[in-house]
């Protein structure tokens, strides 16, 4: 069994490879989040966000 840190430690050399993302954007992020970001790439034809999920996610966000 990995320890947490050795999960963070290959998660920290994994995301910013993968995503992008630099350090800050990594530690800001939610294992939930993490875990669903590479859940979506496991699905060959993941089913596309129709308007309506897509309003809403917009609506959500909107009061950043």
């Amino acid at each position: 069994m990995s320890t947490f840190a050795e999960g963070a430690a290959r998660l920290a050399g994994l995301v910013p490879r993968t995503l992008g993302w630099p350090p800050r954007e990594l530690w800001d992020a939610t294992p939930a989040e993490l875990a669903a970001i590479f859940a979506a790439g496991a699905d060959d034809n993941p089913a596309p966000l129709t308007r309506t999920e897509l309003t809403t996610l917009m609506e959500r966000d909107d009061g950043r």
